[in-house]
């Protein structure tokens, strides 16, 4: 899969797993790796651009001894999920363009 395609995706992805309820770096990379692979060193980068553009915020949580730190989606990252969403029409048609065009060999 092209790199910038799949950075845009995981990011989604990531966004989509918080929508189910906050979570930490580890478990996302497991909730993600059904769908997409996906490795923790892949994962900061992308919950850093997330937190710095404000699709989510942390606190933490002692765990065991430790702090664990959790993220949670804003606001900012549901309106960023819903345009994904929303485009997904206009993606679907360039598939099916590119599809088209494929089978003229």
């Amino acid at each position: 899969m092209d790199v910038q395609l799949k950075k845009g995706l995981l990011e989604i992805c990531v966004l989509a797993v918080l929508k189910k309820g906050d979570s930490y770096g580890y478990q996302i990379v497991k909730d993600i790796s059904s769908c997409i692979e996906m490795t923790e060193s892949t994962l900061y980068p992308i919950l850093k651009r997330l937190e710095n553009s404000e699709c989510l915020s942390t606190y933490s949580l002692e765990h065991n001894g430790r702090l664990r730190k959790y993220y949670r989606i804003t606001p900012t990252g549901c309106e960023r999920i819903q345009e994904f969403l929303n485009e997904w029409d206009s993606m679907t048609k360039v598939y099916e363009f590119i599809e088209e065009a494929n089978r003229y060999e």
